[in-house]
């Protein structure tokens, strides 16, 4: 018998460690974004020379379920309304201090911090009454390829659009988890010191 039982309780040993070290040393895992509870719509509130950039701003959890945790390469937002669509490719993140996106290792335990997705210098876009299809993505070290990382439905309706339209005013979509969908609502635009790095790059 504890010829039989010995050879089994090693197996099971090493079985056991085998499981353990891919979970802890070798599975990668993938990045995983929460729901962000507010997302703004409308022009940045930086200090620039001519008209502010628009931008799409939310906060979020950003987690990875690898024990190692994962790299963010780079971010964007890609808004369609209708058979129009623009991808929001400038990615600054940060809370009191805001930092150009270029690079962010996100750890088992997640980082939660404001994204800020700015227009290029030469990209337009206006918000206008209709649907809007919001959709995060990501790219990694190593990939040439961008992965959907979140997407959501958002609706800019004709008496929201009437108060956007306003000088200095955005869109922000609060999330209410009893009617579980989000509340628009417009309001002034909070001025705030923009990075040097950003405002030179949108002024060229």
């Amino acid at each position: 018998m504890p010829d039989f039982f010995s050879p089994t309780i090693s197996l099971l040993a090493l079985a056991v460690s085998t499981l353990t070290a891919w979970f802890t040393l070798l599975r990668k895992g993938k990045i995983v974004m929460t729901r962000p509870t507010v997302i703004y719509f409308g022009p940045d509130g930086g200090v620039h020379p001519g008209r502010p950039p628009e931008k799409v701003y939310f906060r979020t959890l950003l987690y990875s379920t690898g024990k190692r945790g994962c790299l963010i390469e780079n971010m964007f937002v890609r808004l369609r309304r209708g058979e129009s669509q623009q991808n929001f490719n400038i990615w600054v993140y940060g809370d009191k201090d805001l930092h150009r996106g270029s690079g962010l290792f996100v750890p088992e335990t997640g980082i939660a911090t404001n994204h800020h997705f700015v227009l290029p210098a030469n990209g337009t876009f206006e918000f206008n009454v209709g649907l809007y299809d919001l959709e995060v993505f990501v790219t990694e070290p190593g990939s040439c390829k961008f992965r959907s990382l979140y997407k959501l439905d958002l609706e800019i309706t004709y008496e929201i659009y009437q108060k956007l339209i306003q000088p200095s005013h955005g869109l922000y979509f609060d999330w209410g988890p009893n009617a579980a969908r989000y509340f628009a609502h417009v309001r002034p635009l909070p001025r705030s010191d923009m990075p040097a790095f950003l405002r030179d790059m949108l002024s060229d």
